[in-house]
């Protein structure tokens, strides 16, 4: 018997809303056994992002062979990867273990607006990641930088979308997030599947800190627990919905706070 494992490699938030310790917070709420690779530990509030400091790519690399060569997870989470030669070492490491899902979430500018990657590392991500990636998660903002365009319609999307599973990515979700509306709706995209929406509504709150890092982890978790993409995405909606609700009209810092995380923690799952 052994717990149901995730992992997260991403960067550090030292105010708990966002990066690896909304990862964390998130698959241990929904049940799993977190292990985590820091990439980068950056000074950040609910106010914006103040400094980043890299981790050296071979302490990246240190960090991720421990976990993968003891505790092989069953699910792995990407998300802040600073420079060209971090992505390097970690699809070198990544590759090997294809057979464990792989949702990416391209971390590229934070919700104050602050750039967390450096430009010369885009054109490596998509050639190196992008293609054993089993499911990116890219936001508007995000997918304007990755697929070079400004989509607009559900048609521009899917020819978004289509650029990057081009690449040999298995799946792409355009999060809609950052349209104001009465429903935030995201949009699958395969090949050879027709686009499938995933619609939940918009919730007024001011503590949005971390959204898109706790979507995607909590995909990564419903994925590690055996959840099909459709599924993991639908139940990661409705988990960040609850998580945004139970969050609303709580002061934390004085900027945008974070999420509700535990608001109806789980019991760690055995397998």
């Amino acid at each position: 018997m052994r717990y149901c494992t995730t992992l997260t490699i991403a960067g550090s938030d030292c105010s708990g809303g966002a990066g690896i310790q909304a990862d964390i917070k998130t698959m241990s709420a929904l049940g799993c056994y977190a292990s985590s690779v820091v990439t980068a530990i950056t000074a950040q509030n609910t106010l914006g992002v103040y400094a980043i400091q890299h981790v050296k790519p071979s302490i990246i690399a240190a960090q991720l062979r421990a976990v993968m060569e003891d505790i092989r997870p069953d699910a792995i989470k990407v998300g802040m990867i600073v420079d060209g030669e971090t992505i390097e070492v970690i699809t070198d490491i990544l590759q090997q273990y294809k057979h464990i899902p792989l949702i990416v979430d391209p971390v590229m500018v934070s919700s104050s607006g602050s750039k967390l990657i450096e430009e010369n590392a885009i054109a490596i991500f998509l050639k190196r990641l992008v293609p054993i990636t089993t499911l990116l998660t890219p936001n508007i903002p995000e997918i304007e930088v990755l697929a070079n365009t400004k989509p607009i319609s559900l048609t521009d999307f899917e020819l978004a979308a289509q650029r990057l599973l081009n690449l040999n990515c298995n799946a792409v979700l355009i999060k809609g997030g950052h349209r104001e509306e009465s429903n935030k709706v995201d949009y699958l995209f395969r090949k050879q599947h027709p686009p499938i929406s995933f619609s939940s509504p918009t919730v007024e709150t001011h503590n949005t800190h971390g959204t898109g890092c706790t979507l995607s982890s909590a995909i990564t978790a419903f994925m590690a627990r055996g959840l099909t993409i459709e599924k993991a995405i639908q139940r990661a909606k409705e988990y960040l919905t609850q998580a945004l609700k139970a969050g609303a009209g709580i002061t934390i810092g004085q900027g945008h706070g974070a999420v509700n995380h535990f608001y109806n923690p789980k019991k760690i799952i055995k397998q």
